[in-house]
């Protein structure tokens, strides 16, 4: 099997891999899918993702079609590399190897102007026309005219607040603090029309390449708000060169003002979604970020 006959026929890739006519190289592939570098006959390689077997439950239906419906729709702005989706099956995802590298700044400088196109590139709605999935966890992608603030409170910070503490990785006294921060959204400002956004952007999500650029990875893509993504790139240690990536992007596309008090507002989707998945290991931090949210809410309201 060489690559052109891969794309012809993608529904043959999980027979020539049972019958062990693929040469599979198991690599990193994320905290929820095992990952492998196929190398096809030709040389090529992709990159293949399925739902381990040790899971305790089956693949979520469309689990797979999701990622590649936002995997392409990233692609069509043709603005940032996103690997091209080669094989999209119920149980399996084959995409277009990217050979890593190492980050460095000019790569960082790239990545915030190529972003500031994506964004640019915008969505006829909030959401998307596709079922969405964060991490394992389903994500309403219904569309939605907005405001922005009513459609985040809404579909991305309530529904993972209350999976949380359904599941006891937040206490009451947690779910007070960020149902304050879902109260008073419409107070944080910085409204804007949907952008085109990567959704899960953690700096885990970005794949420095080999050819010294920046490509984006395991998207929950969908129309959003551009601040989320950038705030996303500060979480976990934050991205190499992140003070590079701010400055690139904000002179081809200058951020609203009080973009920086409202960066705790837009961690707090990924912050709950990861109480949600993961426990109560991430509870300092969602209640970091929304007194950190609340506190910067409050000072600019006494400036003003």
């Amino acid at each position: 099997m060489d690559l052109a006959y891969l794309r012809a026929h993608p529904t043959q890739l999980p027979t020539f891999l049972t019958h062990q006519r693929i040469r599979e190289t198991p690599v990193s592939g994320g905290d929820i899918c095992a990952a492998s570098r196929l190398t096809l006959d030709d040389g090529h390689s992709v990159f293949a993702k399925t739902w381990p077997e040790r899971a305790a439950r089956p693949v979520p239906d469309g689990f797979f079609a999701a990622e590649a419906a936002g995997l392409r729709w990233l692609r069509e702005a043709d603005a940032v590399p996103v690997p091209e989706v080669i094989v999209a099956l119920p149980d399996l995802l084959a995409l277009e190897w990217v050979q890593p590298g190492e980050p460095d700044p000019a790569a960082a400088e790239r990545l915030g102007r190529e972003l500031a196109a994506l964004h640019r590139a915008g969505a006829s709605a909030f959401g998307a026309p596709w079922s969405g999935f964060i991490g394992a966890l389903p994500q309403d992608n219904t569309p939605d005219e907005g405001p922005w603030s009513r459609w985040f409170a809404a579909r991305r910070l309530t529904p993972y607040l209350r999976r949380s503490v359904d599941s006891g990785a937040l206490t009451p006294a947690d779910a007070a603090l960020v149902e304050q921060v879902v109260d008073r959204i419409g107070e944080f400002g910085g409204d804007e029309p949907p952008a085109r956004v990567h959704g899960d952007l953690w700096p885990g999500n970005v794949l420095w390449g080999a050819d010294d650029r920046a490509w984006l990875v395991d998207p929950a893509a969908h129309g959003g708000h551009r601040e989320t993504d950038l705030a996303q790139l500060a979480l976990f240690g934050g991205a190499p060169h992140l003070d590079r990536i701010l400055s690139a992007y904000q002179e081809v596309w200058p951020l609203a003002d009080g973009w920086r008090e409202r960066v705790p507002l837009h961690q707090l989707h990924l912050l709950l979604v990861h109480t949600a998945l993961f426990g109560a290991a991430y509870r300092d931090a969602v209640t970091r970020a929304a007194r950190s949210a609340l506190a910067g809410l409050d000072r600019a309201t006494v400036e003003r």
